[in-house]
């Protein structure tokens, strides 16, 4: 269903959508109790991802995108410390937090990529608040 939606070539938008797609997955055998707490939350965050990816890829600027880009990046770190707290309380075995935080990985290198280039062909004037991670100035590290 993806391919009805996106740009093929966006890769890092397919694995934001595959991310989201494995952590519903994963998060179906939450207590019964986590319906509307931690189990929303993680999802809520997965979901983000790809959907500020595709916002940013709407718009019609490239700090618009580049906004919507560092959005993804936000979820993906709430997303990330979510999946440690349903492994710490075993709602998810520890293998599979770790396949999860994994392609968060991947997501993460592959936005700051995205970021980076969208920066080199503009003129945009990047937030400095922005983690080091996502700066693509050249500044030492």
């Amino acid at each position: 269903m993806q391919e009805l939606f996106m740009d093929k070539h966006l890769v890092v938008w397919q694995k934001a959508y595959d991310l989201s797609l494995a952590v519903y997955c994963e998060t179906r055998g939450f207590p019964k109790d986590e319906i509307y707490g931690l189990r929303s939350q993680v999802r809520r965050a997965a979901v983000s991802i790809p959907s500020n990816i595709a916002e940013g890829y709407g718009r019609r600027t490239t700090a618009e995108c580049l906004r919507s880009l560092n959005i993804s990046y936000g979820s993906k770190c709430e997303l990330e410390t979510q999946i440690c707290l349903a492994a710490d309380l075993d709602y998810i075995s520890k293998p599979v937090a770790t396949r999860l935080i994994q392609q968060a990985a991947e997501v993460e290198r592959m936005l700051t990529a995205l970021r980076r280039a969208l920066a080199r062909r503009s003129s945009v004037t990047l937030d400095p608040s922005i983690p080091l991670s996502l700066d693509p100035s050249p500044r030492k590290r």
